[in-house]
């Protein structure tokens, strides 16, 4: 896998022809997807279920797809979108009674887990569980709607975190959402973020190739 990925959010997409947008972002440069679920819940807000997820599979996109879980409870759902096409699953720690239950029916379908972390949740959670998880992501916003500023402090948070991944488990990835432009990718980059999740900015772009080169371009100037 490269180093670094830009992985659109599809929560800003155009879904009156949300199949064809899909594969415009995808051959612009787009490296995986990122699949936002809301459930009015654990985010007053309502998006996409699992059915949206299997006919993006069965119009031919093929290119990794991580869903990120905003919801209350999540196991039922865990199952659900795995069958749909999944690659990724990634929950919110407060979001489940039982943290390493969830983690471990995630690794029970062979998917790769994750845990998302808001801005005002602790890192302690990483302590027991971080042998089971495959992707970390770091909110940098608060979870629930699409157009947010980034939150500055979010930078320092991606930094321990790389620390952590670096001491125990180098080969987590670590994700960033929420807020992502062409202004401060570079510095997110620098804090050690391997995954670039955007949906506004790209989408909100009339020209893909255009933005997701300029996103890219930015990145390698650190390395």
């Amino acid at each position: 896998m490269k180093k670094h990925l830009i992985s659109p959010s599809i929560i800003s997409a155009n879904f009156s022809c949300l199949g064809k947008d899909i594969s415009k972002v995808i051959s612009s440069g787009a490296d995986m997807i990122h699949f936002d679920v809301m459930d009015n819940h654990y985010v007053p807000n309502i998006t996409m279920g699992p059915f949206i997820l299997e006919s993006i599979r069965s119009y031919g996109i093929n290119v990794p797809i991580d869903v990120h879980l905003m919801t209350n409870p999540v196991d039922n759902l865990i199952e659900k979108f795995i069958f749909a096409g999944a690659n990724y699953i990634i929950f919110h720690p407060e979001s489940t009674l039982h943290l390493d239950k969830s983690l471990n029916l995630i690794k029970n379908f062979k998917c790769k887990s994750g845990l998302a972390f808001n801005p005002s949740t602790s890192l302690n959670y990483l302590e027991y569980v971080i042998e089971k998880i495959d992707i970390i992501l770091i909110m940098g916003v608060n979870p629930g709607f699409s157009g947010q500023s980034f939150i500055p402090n979010t930078i320092n948070k991606i930094k321990n975190v790389r620390k952590i991944i670096d001491n125990i488990k180098p080969n987590i990835l670590l994700a960033v959402d929420g807020g992502i432009n062409i202004n401060n990718i570079s510095s997110i980059s620098k804090a050690g973020a391997n995954i670039f999740i955007s949906g506004s900015e790209i989408f909100g772009s009339n020209n893909y190739l255009k933005i997701i080169s300029s996103m890219k371009k930015k990145i390698s100037c650190n390395f």
